[in-house]
């Protein structure tokens, strides 16, 4: 092998063959969808723990993971495999570069079988916390669970495949004594499944959407929300694609252009669609009047306002006026009868319902019984 590279070098050198790159490319687009994933991430724990009420959720620890475990991943592109020949010829490399190319694509094989089942996490993890009904948590559950063995196998699977494990980046010029399993079946066997759980877990929240009582244009704009997920699937089938003959190709440092591009570009975008039910969340607050929804707060304050609290009472003591509940009714019956110099004592609660969780993007109201449709809005007053 090292030979027939030192003779095909002679020879496109001597035919004035033309040099290909492709590192900067694949450079670029590494550094770019990472810094943009990033910020899409930071955005939503920041807005989660500093200017929301809600606590970080599982989902929100699991993405910043993912997030910080593609730091690594960004690194090496950028310092260990483009300086050691990605997007070059691999007759043009010195030998020692192809063994280090070798072993850093080993390294990122593994690390992206752990960032694909924790970015597969993040997004079972903010389901569970939306969905509420027993069956549904039961499903995803399980698919937690099968995700994290899933995981565990491949993980486990990608650091023994060879024996001795060095074997894998000092077989390439066919003189190191060791074997490996098949590279390229695990590498397709990880790929589809992954594809397959992809759609299962679309299936599972719009199946869901489909029996809650929400309008059909609401239906449809947190469908959409959870269809934007499936531009992930379609990477992922095109880094499927990029996969033919990853362990047997003649050019390995050239054909791995596409199959690192297509997995660094399948992480960071699938944390940025697990990050837009958030991001919405951040924009409804930032822009209410572009992004945001009428749901009747306004005139909910003007039912309860309009009503005066010493109108229901049917005149009464003097302290009776400085009150507009809207329920001085009940008030009234049951003070009728009792001693005029009694001190009633009411206290209203008043509770408004923010856009500070993404779970508001989708209204958990279970289909069940047929029940008469109330005006929903975003205050409700409750008295003692």
């Amino acid at each position: 092998m090292r030979q027939a590279l030192t003779t095909k070098n002679l020879t496109s050198t001597a035919c004035h063959a033309p040099v290909q790159y492709k590192g900067n490319t694949a450079r670029v687009t590494n550094i770019v969808v990472a810094v943009v994933s990033a910020v899409f991430c930071l955005a939503r724990i920041i807005h989660k723990a500093v200017f929301s009420v809600g606590e970080l959720g599982w989902d929100d620890w699991t993405v910043l993971g993912t997030v910080i475990s593609g730091v690594p991943s960004v690194i090496i592109i950028d310092r260990g495999i483009v300086p050691n020949g990605l997007g070059r010829d691999v007759w043009t490399l010195p030998f020692d570069h192809i063994t280090n190319f070798v072993r850093w694509l080993y390294v990122l094989e593994v690390m992206y079988f752990v960032q694909i089942a924790a970015l597969k996490l993040t997004l079972l993890f903010f389901f569970l916390r939306i969905f509420p009904k027993p069956i549904i948590k039961r499903l995803l559950w399980a698919t937690v669970a099968f995700n994290v063995m899933y995981a565990l196998a491949f993980a486990f699977t990608g650091i023994f495949q060879c024996t001795p494990i060095s074997h894998y980046w000092t077989s390439w010029d066919k003189t190191g004594k060791g074997k490996c399993i098949n590279i390229n079946g695990l590498a397709w066997a990880n790929g589809i499944i992954s594809i397959v759980l992809d759609v299962w877990m679309l299936a599972l929240p719009l199946y869901q959407i489909l029996h809650l009582q929400l309008s059909w244009r609401k239906k449809v704009s947190v469908a959409m929300m959870f269809c934007v997920g499936t531009f992930v699937t379609v990477v992922s089938a095109l880094r499927l694609r990029s996969l033919v003959g990853f362990a047997t190709s003649a050019n390995p440092t050239m054909d791995q252009v596409d199959v690192i591009t297509w997995s660094n570009i399948e992480i960071n975008v699938g944390i940025m669609c697990a990050c837009m039910p958030a991001l919405r969340v951040i924009l409804v607050r930032a822009f209410p009047r572009m992004f945001g929804t009428t749901n009747g707060a306004s005139q909910a304050y003007q039912v309860y306002g309009s009503r005066s609290f010493g109108n229901k009472m049917g005149g009464g003591g003097g302290g009776s006026s400085g009150l507009g509940s809207g329920l001085g009714r009940s008030v009234g019956a049951s003070t009728s009868g009792k001693d005029p110099h009694t001190i009633t004592y009411t206290k209203t609660f008043e509770v408004q319902h923010m856009d500070n969780d993404e779970t508001s993007l989708v209204q958990m109201d279970e289909l069940g019984a047929k029940k008469p449709k109330t005006q929903s809005s975003s205050t409700s007053i409750s008295s003692l």
